[in-house]
């Protein structure tokens, strides 16, 4: 099937343009950083409607697009899923985990309590897809979910931070109780829970580092 063409709206930034827009983004994304700590404030619904937009703007395996994403600032449905979250926590911090992965956690002082889950104003779960359903309820295969929706869920996190927002990704495993509390089909699979508000007040982050350029790139 011939699908129809337009011309690409791209606009070509001089070097010194592109450079500076280069350092200021990257400036800005040195900022971001997960929390734990928030505050119950409200935020704004365009805020999250635009993050969610923009994460839809990924690309995709055959422009299926096979993600959904669902908005919890319901207090009954953000308390469901956190009991049911914290009892898979309990479940990885006693017996799931190895000691390795435990240590790893330890500097950021982790544990199986979640109370992020009812405290943050806005909780995003994005489901992956692995088809589609058309107009007839006729099925159709998606391609390279995992990869689209890992790079919707990033662009997601980016425009949330971008807009002012903190942010965390939860992922208790497993996350079927997901489809459950919210009423999702079966062929959707829980991806991951993104958290987002404002930081709580006098909120403090580890002291980490993150790898340099030499050390995550090799040029060729």
């Amino acid at each position: 099937m011939n699908k129809k063409f337009k011309p690409l709206a791209f606009k070509e930034k001089t070097e010194e343009e592109m450079i500076a827009a280069s350092n200021l983004f990257l400036e800005q994304m040195k900022k971001r950083r997960t929390v734990r700590n928030f505050s119950n404030r409200s935020v704004p619904e365009e805020v999250i409607n635009n993050a969610i937009l923009t994460a839809g703007t990924a690309p995709n395996g055959g422009n299926m697009q096979p993600w959904h994403f669902v908005v919890i600032t319901e207090p009954a449905i953000k308390k469901e899923i956190r009991t049911a979250a914290e009892k898979e926590e309990q479940e990885f911090y006693n017996n799931r985990a190895s000691d390795e992965w435990l240590q790893a956690l330890k500097p950021f002082a982790t544990d199986e309590n979640k109370p992020f889950l009812e405290k943050a104003p806005c909780l995003i779960a994005v489901f992956m897809r692995n088809h589609i359903l058309d107009e007839q309820g006729k099925k159709h295969k998606t391609y390279y979910p995992v990869e689209s929706v890992g790079i919707a869920t990033g662009m997601l996190i980016t425009a949330l931070h971008f807009s002012g927002l903190a942010t965390l990704t939860h992922t208790p495993s497993p996350m079927r109780f997901l489809n459950k509390i919210l009423q999702r089909p079966n062929f959707e699979r829980p991806f991951l829970i993104v958290v987002t508000g404002y930081p709580d007040n006098n909120t403090e982050v580890p002291e980490i580092s993150k790898f340099n350029l030499e050390q995550i790139t090799t040029f060729k």
